[in-house]
Formats: C-alpha cells, structure tokens, sequence
C-alpha cells in the first residue's frame, strides 16, 4: 500500500508545480513515486518535460508520471462493470453497451481519478501517490467519497429493511433473484456478494483515509489575501471530509508572519520562486512528508472520557451545527456535512454538552 499525497489551494498559487517538486522529493529518497495528474491539458506534460499518456511511463529514477484521463478510465471501468455483471448475473443485459460510446458526465471524472488512484494503491507498484487534483472541495469530496458512500449504504440499508415496501418486495425477490443470479440469495438485498464486495472497497478506503502515515495533503497558498482565506477554508473542509492536513506551503513570498497566526498549530514552510529549468531549490524547499502523523487529527474519540473532539479550524462557532440521529452525530460546518458512527461504548447515549474552542468541537456524552 502507498501514501497518498495531494495539495489543496485556491488556483494559480503552483500547487502543480510544488506535487512535482514533491513527486521528485520523494523520488530522490529512493522510493517508487507516481505522480498522478487530474489536469487534462498540456501544461503539465511541458513542467515535466515529456507528453503525458492515459498509462504510467516513467520519468526518472524512481518516478513514473500518468494523466488520469476521464474518457480512458470510462472504457476501463465500464469494461469492469460487465466483468462484474457476466459473473453475477446469468443473462448481462451490459454487454451489447461499450465504453467507446458513453459520454463523461458531471462528477465522473472525480469519481473514475479516485477509483484510478485505488487501482494504483492496490497494484504495489508504488511507495507513494503523488495525486495532483483540482484542490478544491471537488478534491476533498472524491476523497471523502468511501465515508460518505459508506453511510448511504449503511442508512438506507436499515431505512429500507423497516419499510412496508422492503418487507413486501424481499420475499417476492427472492424467486426472481434465483433465476436471474449466479450467486445464492441471502434475502438481504443488502448483503449479497457485489455489495459485499463494494462494502470491502469502502472499508479499505474509510481505513486509509483515517490514517495520515496513508492519506495527507499540505495547502499551498501565496500571501493573496484571497489565497490565504481559501486555503483556510479547505482546511477546514478537509477536516470535516476526514483528510487530514499537515502543513502549510508558502510560495512565492518570504514572509510567514501573516500567516503564523491564521494556521496554528501547522507548521510553515516557504517555497522560493523555481529558478528556469531548476528544480533543486524547490525540492529542497519542502517538508518532511514523514512527519504527517503529528498533524491535529479530524476526529478523535475517548471512550473512557466519553467525548468525541472534531478539529475543525477556519470556522467559529455560528457555522457549526451538530445533529444526534441515534448512534450517529452528524455535524455541518460551512459546506461540508460529516455523519460520524459512535463506537459501540457511545451508543444509546445523548449528547449531554458541546463546546467550541480553539478551533475543536467537544462532544461530551
């Protein structure tokens, strides 16, 4: 399994160009790096010197570069999906449909670079992930998307097993599924063998993106005060999509002093200006992506205190509201609205207070 790092920033602040510098960091450090770009023009292949291909080529020692290409990873998903469909069902109605012919609608592109980067990770070709995304909040929900997923199947799984309609349509399915499917029917719609399956992607994904020493990002900013807020602002985002963020990147400016105080307790790092054809300065520039484990966690439960402490900086306490719906809390803050699963030692109780303070929302039990 791979890190996975990517850089979230408001547009024209080089956060391309510092996942680069970044991709050749980690290269240089003996470890297999893949720089993944989302960016579907040109003007990454000429920062890097070389056309970019749907497929990994490599670059140099130790770094291999690939464009996630949305029309590409559609014919290869599709291609997947009747895989899936020939094995589970017994008369795939898919097949006559091909991935040549299907058009890229709003939000696959997230959703198919996602699914690339987890191929990726899977194949254990690579030490570290490298994945230049829009580094927006369109970034931060495809990552967010196996919690987010996870709770959809998990919510309506019991919505409808207490609804008059799943327990009439069960039994009536269950004949027809006997007919139609190559697997056994559990009477769960539920629990058959392809959600199973999807179940275990979204596990793994929710896992990973729980861990920083797997999933991080740093936000890139300049001294723009518009670049500063919204950097401030996907941080906070990031948190609430359960990304943690290790670390500030200043370009193109000298002087941390305005931002010390805006992104405590993140460490800073300025990043000079990258000299013509030189990468060195900037690669020596960066962090110390190792140390991304020391960077405040999105969520932490004591069990034995009986609290739940969501960090959640660049918001303040009128843009927050918490909601308990059973053994779920779900929390909204800004745009980002994060459902969060009580372990079992939490559940069945109420929230008996929540404060805000210091950029944490403590929830008490």
């Amino acid at each position: 399994m791979a890190q996975i790092l990517t850089f979230l920033g408001k547009g024209g602040v080089g956060r391309t160009t510092i996942a680069i510098a970044a991709a050749k960091r980690l290269a240089g450090q003996e470890r297999r790096v893949l720089f993944a770009t989302q960016d579907p023009g040109p003007a990454v292949g000429l920062l890097l010197g070389t056309v970019l291909e749907a497929d990994p080529q490599s670059l140099e020692a130790n770094l291999d570069v690939v464009q996630l290409q949305a029309t590409t990873l559609l014919e290869r998903s599709w291609e997947e999906v009747k895989k899936l469909e020939a094995q589970y069902l017994r008369t795939p109605f898919f097949k006559e449909v091909y991935g040549q012919e299907l058009g890229v609608l709003p939000g696959m592109d997230s959703a198919l670079a996602l699914n690339a980067i987890r191929e990726y990770d899977a194949s254990d070709r690579y030490d570290v992930i490298v994945f230049d995304g829009a580094g927006d909040q369109t970034t931060l929900r495809a990552i967010g998307t196996p919690e987010i997923a996870s709770w959809y199947l998990r919510r309506f799984r019991q919505v409808f097993a207490n609804s008059d309609l799943g327990k009439t349509l069960v039994p009536l399915l269950q004949p027809i599924a006997a007919t139609v499917l190559n697997v056994s029917w559990t009477g769960d719609l539920f629990d058959q063998p392809a959600t199973q399956q999807m179940n275990s992607v979204l596990e793994q994904g929710r896992a990973a993106l729980a861990d920083p020493n797997r999933v991080v990002a740093y936000l890139v900013t300049t001294v723009d005060e518009g670049a500063i807020v919204t950097a401030k602002y996907l941080w906070g985002a990031a948190q609430q999509a359960g990304l943690t963020v290790a670390g500030v990147l200043l370009n193109q400016s000298q002087d941390t002093s305005v931002l010390a105080d805006q992104f405590q307790p993140l460490p800073i790092n300025v990043v000079p200006t990258q000299p013509a054809n030189d990468w060195q300065p900037l690669v020596d520039a960066l962090p110390d992506f190792n140390q991304a484990a020391q960077a405040p966690r999105p969520i932490a439960v004591n069990v034995a205190e009986r609290k739940v402490s969501l960090f959640l900086p660049g918001f303040d306490r009128k843009q927050v509201k918490l909601t308990q719906y059973g053994p779920e809390l779900t929390i909204e803050a800004g745009d980002q609205r994060r459902n969060v699963l009580l372990p079992p030692e939490l559940r069945g109780r109420s929230v008996a207070s929540a404060k805000f303070q210091d950029g944490f929302l403590i929830i008490s039990f």
